[in-house]
């Protein structure tokens, strides 16, 4: 057994390498504990308890989130913080959902990311009302976009297998434009551009109107 002490840091990240690996769902204290060569029970004191491990994990995967930087323009600097936001969440596919769910406080990554966005937002002269919608639109569009890709992520040539099956059994003249739709699933003809970026870009532009407007 280890002998070492552990340190609060070094639990989660061990839980971080079995979540990633195994799924948050197969995270379980004594496996932890066997991963860090320690009894299940001497983890109690670096964590509360299961809900105060995830909440630790969940705050550690947003610390990998790029923080918007003063120096540069807010609308670059909000889509490049977006982006690598949703890279972090690609990388450890069990975070977006309980990120979208976990009722935990939340962490100082957390609330550092959330003033950086507000922060930005405000500097660039949106109201306060307006910097309120747009940290949800962007919070929104992070994490429901990163679920979704997480949770679909067909095997090279499945989707346009998928595409396949299901045009087959389609009425082409009942659902024209949802046959025009699948089409381009089937032939790839959209791979330039990702549903994440189409939508980010269609926030940020929105949000550049506003500005303009002076709302």
């Amino acid at each position: 057994m280890r002998r070492e002490p552990l340190s609060r840091e070094q639990v989660v990240s061990a839980a971080l390498a079995i979540a990633d690996q195994h799924g948050v769902e197969l995270l379980t204290m004594r496996r932890l504990g066997k991963s860090l060569g320690v009894e299940a029970m001497s983890l109690y004191n670096h964590v509360a308890n299961k809900a105060d491990l995830i909440a630790a994990m969940l705050d550690t995967v947003v610390g990998e989130y790029r923080l918007p930087s003063p120096q540069e323009d807010w609308k670059a600097t909000l889509r490049a913080a977006a982006a690598s936001a949703n890279k972090a969440l690609l990388h450890h596919p069990w975070a977006p959902t309980l990120l979208l769910s976990f009722g935990a406080m939340p962490g100082p990554n957390w609330m550092q990311w959330s003033e950086s966005l507000l922060a930005t937002a405000r500097r660039a002269g949106f109201s306060v009302e307006m910097a309120h919608h747009a940290f949800h639109a962007l919070e929104g569009h992070i994490g429901g976009q990163s679920m979704r890709q997480v949770n679909f992520r067909p095997a090279p040539g499945e989707l346009e297998g998928l595409a396949a099956d299901f045009l087959s059994g389609v009425d082409t003249e009942q659902y024209p434009f949802l046959i025009e739709h699948i089409q381009g699933h089937l032939h790839n003809d959209y791979s330039a551009t990702t549903s994440f970026e189409f939508g980010l870009d269609l926030i940020l532009d929105g949000l550049e109107r506003i500005l303009a407007s002076g709302r």
